[in-house]
């Protein structure tokens, strides 16, 4: 769709017109606008104090942000119009939307330190979505790489910026102390967007599941969203803490992962070495 305003096809009587776009094309772009309105609405409603909305907006902003995407695949409707307004998005909702929220909720008890650990945030994430999308376009990577990001995604960033507001909201207590320490984590928060921390991604896993495990797999997700639905809160404040657990797993099966590659790249090395080592035969 770019250029969906100024493209014309030539006409012969009456001049140019307007070209059709078909239908399909606008409905991942209106999920997109979406997600930035509500995205916009939560920063809104944590400035009226009404936080657990302002959080859920935000959450549901993200929801929308990450099926947007997928839509536009399923429908063949991929444009750079469409992906232009998707990294707009982006930028608003994984990263300007939770921390001016954590910041009318928390960080401004901190004053200028609390202001200043929001605009990082909001700045690293600026910084690690323009990254995936270099790094996105990178042929040269080998192919295992391509199961982990490089950092931690955005949109599992501004999940775990939250984690104070959760906190919060189970009567974690507000003060300034409360404040440093959200801030500086806020902070950290933002160096793990913008680190070359491998984190897996589970795009290769996901591609196909085991007969035995569909069952499982079903109930489990289930259970998670009844869950979040009866003790929203706990489960958001687990969830962010389990994937900090996660983190540490990541690092080291991508290790493991990258000497095996080593030892398989030095290997084949060593044979083609060899092979070119023995002595050709005669020649009649």
């Amino acid at each position: 769709m770019a250029g969906i305003f100024h493209k014309f096809e030539p006409h012969g009587r009456g001049g140019p017109r307007l070209q059709e776009i078909p239908l399909r094309m606008l409905i991942p772009n209106l999920i997109t606008v979406l997600a930035i309105c509500a995205g916009l609405s939560g920063i809104r409603l944590a400035f009226e104090h009404r936080f657990e909305i302002a959080v859920a907006m935000v959450l549901f902003a993200a929801f929308l942000d990450g099926i947007d995407g997928r839509i536009a695949r399923r429908l063949k409707a991929q444009s750079k119009f469409g992906a232009q307004m998707d990294s707009l998005a982006d930028i608003v909702n994984f990263g300007v939307a939770p921390a001016l929220v954590l910041y009318a909720y928390l960080l401004d008890r901190a004053g200028s330190i609390g202001w200043i650990a929001a605009l990082l945030f909001a700045i690293a994430c600026g910084l690690r979505l323009a990254r995936f999308n270099v790094l996105d376009e990178d042929t040269e990577r080998p192919a295992w790489q391509a199961d982990y990001f490089v950092g931690v995604p955005a949109p599992a960033g501004a999940v775990l910026v939250m984690l104070p507001v959760y906190l919060g909201f189970l009567d974690m207590p507000l003060n300034i102390l409360s404040a440093y320490l959200s801030s500086a984590f806020t902070v950290f928060v933002g160096l793990l967007l913008v680190s070359r921390l491998p984190v897996y991604s589970g795009k290769t896993a996901g591609k196909k599941i085991r007969g035995d495990m569909v069952m499982p797999l079903i109930l489990g997700v289930v259970f998670y969203v009844l869950l979040l639905a009866a003790y929203t809160w706990q489960t958001l404040a687990a969830s962010a803490i389990a994937y900090f657990c996660f983190l540490p797993l990541s690092f080291t099966a991508y290790a493991r992962r990258a000497r095996q590659a080593e030892a398989e790249e030095e290997a084949a090395s060593a044979a083609v070495a060899q092979e070119e080592q023995k002595p050709s035969g005669d020649v009649d």
